[in-house]
């Protein structure tokens, strides 16, 4: 953020014929690190349908100056069908959760991950950007609003270097904030914000290399070094239009 290092994220993804899992671990370090001493990690499993996932369960556990503050969730076609919260209820003065904010919906994670467009030959098409993720996690409400920016290029530490999809992307806050919020405010407002796609080789998915997103004090930049694909050969069937994912396994450790 402004140059200056804020933390590092983990995160790995699991693709099985039918089946997804993943997760990201992610820690405070450098200068943010002498304010707040905190980590957190997030997991989701899943199905891989045609044309999208559809998750199952999804849990989150944050521990920041010793306490642990965690949640669990189940979905079933796409609606949240139990919360488990492990942390004290927001304040009143929240945007109130109600049960039409918890149906047809996805967690954060699988938001982020992309299945192409069907027929596509290519990962990375225009199309892949217009959509709309209707995200909860458990907690708060909100849609990312996703639209084409640009074609261009990446060069990542380890592991890719080639061509990306770049989304626009809008936060339209929903529910589970304050209203009077200045950075719900601010950043929803955006229309600065960045998503960079890079594709998972041996799939038909794409996952973010790059977020780039504009502040009340600065530019925050989450961008990977490291993203890296691995078949377990012994798994990976004939890939067919249609057929089932072969599992490659892409993880990212951005700073």
């Amino acid at each position: 953020m402004v140059g200056v290092s804020i933390g590092q994220l983990s995160w790995t993804i699991d693709l099985n014929p039918g089946i997804y899992t993943t997760s990201a671990n992610g820690k405070a370090s450098g200068a943010l690190s002498v304010l707040v001493n905190g980590e957190g990690r997030v997991a989701t499993r899943g199905i891989i349908e045609a044309d999208r996932l559809r998750p199952t369960f999804f849990s989150s556990n944050v521990t920041e100056d010793g306490e642990v503050a965690g949640l669990q969730m189940t979905f079933e076609n796409g609606n949240v069908k139990a919360l488990r919260l492990d942390t004290p209820p927001k304040k009143d003065d929240r945007i109130p959760i109600t049960e039409a904010h918890r149906r047809d919906v996805i967690d954060p994670l699988t938001a982020m991950l992309v299945v192409a467009s069907p027929g596509e030959k290519s990962v990375l098409v225009p199309a892949d950007c217009d959509r709309v993720l209707p995200i909860f996690d458990g907690q708060r409400r909100y849609d990312l609003a996703l639209s084409f920016k640009r074609l261009d290029r990446m060069k990542i530490d380890i592991g890719y270097a080639g061509p990306v999809l770049v989304c626009a992307v809008m936060l339209k806050p929903i529910a589970g904030y304050r209203a009077d919020s200045m950075l719900v405010k601010y950043v929803g407002g955006q229309r600065d914000m960045e998503i960079w796609f890079a594709p998972i080789v041996g799939s038909n998915m794409i996952a973010p290399a790059r977020l780039v997103m504009p502040t009340l004090i600065g530019t925050l930049e989450i961008a990977a070094d490291r993203f890296e694909a691995t078949a377990i050969k012994s798994m990976v069937p004939a890939v067919t239009p249609g057929a089932p994912l072969p599992p490659p396994t892409a993880s990212a450790a951005p700073n």
